[in-house]
């Protein structure tokens, strides 16, 4: 059972004025761990790392999902966006729908992987 790490590029989204350079994809780490097999983690460039449910990462590229501190929604047809709240604010991440979905991919083959045990 390995670890599934897939390094990813993303657009942090905010309404503060921005320099253009700001505006270039981010670094994002996406993590998941067999060993806790319901839950995906993502890292954000701040070193803050989030673990929500798989389950919610996948609905939420086909409709809005979620309602508590992490909300995902497709965004026109080849984007979606993560939403983080936090007692400091609110991330709004925007990736490409097929790296998350790649992602997701490689999480169920990790999971299909795992011998069986009685």
């Amino acid at each position: 059972m390995s670890v599934v790490e897939q390094y990813a590029r993303a657009h942090i989204v905010t309404d503060a004025d921005l320099a253009e350079e700001d505006f270039l994809a981010v670094p994002v780490v996406l993590r998941y761990d067999p060993e806790d097999p319901r839950s995906v983690r993502v890292g954000l460039p701040d070193r803050r790392e989030w673990t929500f449910s798989r389950a919610l990462l996948e609905q939420g590229l086909r409709a809005p999902a979620g309602t508590g501190e992490v909300r995902v929604w497709p965004c026109g047809r080849v984007q979606a966006v993560v939403e983080f709240h936090s007692p400091h604010g609110v991330s709004v991440v925007q990736f490409e729908s097929k790296t998350l979905l790649r992602f997701l991919r490689r999480t169920y083959m990790a999971t299909a992987q795992q011998p069986v045990t009685h």
